[in-house]
């Protein structure tokens, strides 16, 4: 019995568009993963390349001098576990001129209270000009014991409305933003400063590396031993943050093209910030956003400018150990660079913007945009035509090697940069097991993370808002030196 022509020609053009989607899907794997390896060989050309480190009594000789004021803005909402601890921390920081601005913004728990007892803090009057927008300030707090230290209680308005208060009361023309429950290296401030000191005509932004804090262990706000965690789920975002800031960050930061300094640490002209109007309002990602409108800007207006990534100074923060605050963490980064990628989208390969235009907005454009429907299609129906004999096995292998082999090397070789290079981690078991959760992390952890950034892009379709509740450990804990992992 011969099959109706029309079913046979109905199945065939099945088949090719089956054929054509798969083609598709590892086609943009292979031009993702043909990027992360350009990213490798750059990140480690930079790394090569870069000065020699320098040793921090040798730092504080060099620039102490020359380093300008800072004014270290660090956000608080809710931070009432970590905060006195973190302030004092950053108190402790090695550099010759500074001031702690933390904002207030809001909290409904006791973190103004706990701050206003341990530092003893009196409200005081401090003038500043409203340059960037912001929700009311209802007082200004600082203490004659600690004259670095000022104290701002606003009312609620987010992370951006609380950083643009903090520039409204800075008064150094280096502003360095930070959230209050992260913990900074002693000298991460003289480290980070060196491309202002170095080439202050052009340099209007520096980012830090932000590392994984779970596992170390923190001895009066400070990281007084390298551990890996022992919580799995820590382990796994260990790699990430490698992978993200040694080898990601520094590599667009070599082909001029960084298009976000992390929230957790970040340096910036404060000038330059409010030529810009300060942190942009309706986003929850106002890290990114804020660089992107400072390349828009100087672009716009033919400046030479420069925005640098520094792996040497380091910021520690606290990874979640649970999957759904993790979740919703991730959902918000991705939704956050969807909101910036659209809000600026007329930058989109406009020769006006240079790089800028072409090569790092077509990387969001192919990584945050597209990759995730992409993923999630190739994880879907790949299989689906396979098993419906639409497909033959060898695509399936093919998809299977791009999305795990290449994810495996990759993350490996991260690894293995950061040892050659930077060698942060004490011991070899320490590396094993980093070795252990670049491979384990493929085969499942990857493809939650792309059900996560499926939940950011529609959060971003359906115009949610706001940041979801982000419940952390802290780092203060009876006897000073803890872990902050725990089993």
């Amino acid at each position: 019995m011969s099959l109706d022509p029309q079913i046979l020609d109905a199945a065939r053009g099945v088949t090719r568009w089956a054929t054509l989607i798969a083609w598709f899907v590892i086609a943009v794997g292979l031009l993702q993963n043909a990027i992360y390896v350009w990213q490798l060989v750059l990140a480690e050309r930079a790394l090569r390349r870069r000065p020699p480190t320098l040793a921090s009594g040798e730092l504080w000789r060099r620039y102490a001098d020359s380093a300008p004021p800072i004014a270290l803005l660090a956000p608080a909402y809710n931070e009432e576990p970590t905060v006195v601890e973190s302030v004092r921390s950053l108190l402790a920081l090695r550099y010759p001129n500074f001031e702690i601005v933390v904002i207030n913004d809001g909290s409904r728990d006791g973190t103004l209270r706990v701050l206003i007892e341990a530092f003893e803090l009196k409200q005081v009057v401090r003038h500043y000009d409203l340059a960037a927008p912001c929700a009311t300030i209802r007082g200004v707090y600082a203490a004659a014991n600690q004259p670095r230290l000022i104290v701002v209680d606003k009312e609620n308005g987010g992370k951006a409305d609380a950083l643009n208060a903090g520039l409204n009361l800075a008064r150094a023309p280096i502003v360095c933003s930070m959230d209050a429950d992260s913990l900074l290296e002693p000298d991460a401030l003289l480290r980070a400063v060196r491309p202002f000191v170095e080439d202050p005509d052009r340099v209007i932004a520096v980012g830090g590396c932000v590392r994984v804090a779970n596992g170390c262990v923190i001895d009066r706000g400070q990281v007084v031993k390298v551990g890996v965690p022992k919580n799995f789920l820590a382990a796994l975002q260990t790699m990430e943050y490698l992978r993200a800031f040694l080898m990601a960050r520094l590599a667009w930061s070599e082909a001029r093209a960084l298009t976000i300094i992390s929230g957790a640490f970040g340096l910036f002209r404060r000038n330059a910030v409010l030529e810009v109007g300060g942190y942009s309002h309706k986003t929850v990602g106002e890290d990114m956003e804020l660089v992107i409108k400072l390349h828009r800007h100087f672009r716009e207006t033919r400046r030479d400018y420069r925005v640098v990534f520094a792996p040497e100074p380091v910021c520690w923060t606290e990874a979640p150990e649970d999957l759904k605050i993790l979740g919703r963490q991730r959902a918000r980064w991705h939704r956050g660079s969807l909101e910036t990628f659209f809000r600026h989208r007329a930058m989109l390969f406009n020769p006006r913007y240079g790089r800028i235009g072409y090569v790092a907005f077509g990387n969001v454009l192919l990584v945050d945009v597209v990759g995730p429907l992409v993923e999630a299609l190739g994880y879907l129906l790949l299989p689906a035509f396979w098993i419906t004999g639409m497909l033959s096995f060898a695509f399936l292998e093919a998809f299977a090697a791009v999305s795990f082999t290449f994810g495996v090397a990759l993350s490996v070789a991260a690894l293995a940069l950061e040892e050659s290079e930077l060698r942060r981690f004490p011991n070899a078991l320490s590396l094993a097991v980093l070795m252990g959760a670049a491979i384990i992390e493929n085969f499942g952890y990857r493809q939650l993370n792309n059900l996560w950034r499926l939940r950011g892009f529609w959060q971003y379709l359906t115009g949610a808002q706001g940041w979801g509740t982000m419940t952390r450990k802290g780092f203060a804990a009876s006897p000073p030196a803890r872990s902050v992992s725990k089993s």
